[in-house]
């Protein structure tokens, strides 16, 4: 499935680009590469890219289980460099080679269209969302403050001897005698009433 795949993807880009600039059989074809977009140069408009994104990883996907990868262009989702590492590291004996030398999508291709590859601070360590920031920017509210609260707790702590001394010694001097006297106050014991 994931080789048919493939090969239709082949067939019909390259037909495609046959057809609009036939060459000779031992040349390489130069077709558009369907993964990024292209500028018309009647127009001057921008086209998108013929394949989604979706539909890109779904064919990234299939390449990688039928060790074509090799057969791909280059795109968003399978950059220049990356792509050309995983055909390093697929062993020739192990590539997807043509059983009919003659066949459309077997032909070798060179694909037209600058491939913009964005270079995100972080990627290389994995860490892309909060690369260059000093603090998180989501979270609950008590997850942005629990750095300050723990601070606060842990010097707090350190000194709780002291603290728990301290008020033990007040509370013994504000409880009341249960054997001493009551306490007159200045209006005579009246009610508040």
């Amino acid at each position: 499935m994931a080789t048919r795949l493939i090969t239709r993807f082949r067939t019909r880009e390259l037909t495609a680009a046959l057809q609009a600039h036939p060459t000779a059989a031992g040349l390489p074809v130069k077709a558009a590469n369907p993964f990024v977009p292209h500028k018309n140069a009647a127009t001057g408009r921008w086209a998108p890219p013929k394949y989604s994104r979706r539909r890109q990883a779904a064919l990234v996907k299939a390449a990688r289980a039928s060790n074509a990868l090799h057969l791909l262009p280059p795109g968003p989702k399978l950059g220049r460099a990356a792509l050309e590492a995983a055909v390093a590291a697929t062993p020739k004996s192990l590539r997807l080679k043509p059983s009919n030398k003659e066949a459309t999508w077997a032909r070798t291709t060179s694909w037209v269209g600058k491939l913009r590859e964005k270079t995100v601070k972080g990627a290389d360590v994995g860490n892309r969302l909060y690369a260059g920031r000093k603090r998180m920017f989501k979270g609950h509210r008590w997850q942005r403050t629990m750095p300050t609260r723990e601070l606060r707790r842990k010097m707090v702590l350190k000194s709780m001897k002291s603290r728990v001394r301290r008020f033990k010694s007040v509370y013994r001097r504000r409880r009341p005698n249960p054997l001493g006297r009551a306490k007159v106050t200045a209006k005579g014991g009246k009610l508040p009433f």
